[in-house]
């Protein structure tokens, strides 16, 4: 089985200084490429010579250079990301040109290193996969339903009535869908059978 991705706890930085030029890591937790793309404005800064940044979102995933040499700054950033097992998470690596030119391999390195130590060291959370469902059952087993599907962890994200009842939509981990199946069907008889929605 894959090792589980994770993504960060909470915003986290790191710094170093390469050959007189300062590299400074920033990286968070991001929900959507909106989110990501919000975060690299917020943490760029103005006076710096190159703000870096790449981001991952499941498949979903952009790196700019920022007026460095093509390929030197933003993949690496990227592959840190990547290597350090992170989803859903941006980085943004600040330099301010301290005179002495790093070369590609060195920008590469500085780029890749300085996004990847702060990563190592940042408190991380192994992500969930999350699997959405939905049934429909009788007014008077609702509550019942909910009650059952909050000790299996669920999160009700839709409740819907009509004439016949109640459809319900929620989520769950994806190893209790079996379970959440199982109890459905038992507490029902039979009668109802759960429908994934994603």
């Amino acid at each position: 089985m894959n090792e589980p991705l994770h993504t960060l706890v909470a915003a986290c930085r790191h710094e170093e200084s390469i050959k007189k030029s300062r590299f400074l890591a920033q990286a968070a937790p991001v929900a959507s490429p909106e989110q990501a793309l919000a975060f690299v404005r917020e943490v760029s800064a103005a006076d710096a010579t190159h703000n870096c940044w790449a981001y991952r979102i499941g498949q979903d995933y952009r790196f700019n250079d920022d007026g460095e040499p093509g390929g030197t700054a933003g993949r690496p950033i990227l592959q840190a990301i990547e290597g350090q097992g992170f989803d859903r998470v941006a980085v943004v690596v600040t330099r301010w040109y301290g005179g002495i030119k790093l070369g590609a391999g060195g920008l590469v390195r500085a780029y890749g290193g300085t996004a990847a130590e702060c990563l190592r060291t940042a408190e991380r959370v192994a992500i969930v996969t999350m699997a959405r469902l939905g049934f429909s059952c009788d007014f008077a087993e609702l509550a019942l339903f909910k009650a059952r599907l909050r000790e299996l962890g669920a999160e009700i994200t839709r409740e819907q009535f009509d004439a016949d009842g109640v459809t319900l939509a929620f989520e769950l981990p994806m190893q209790r869908v079996a379970e959440a199946e199982a109890r459905i069907a038992d507490l029902s008889r039979g009668r109802i059978a759960v429908r994934r929605m994603d």
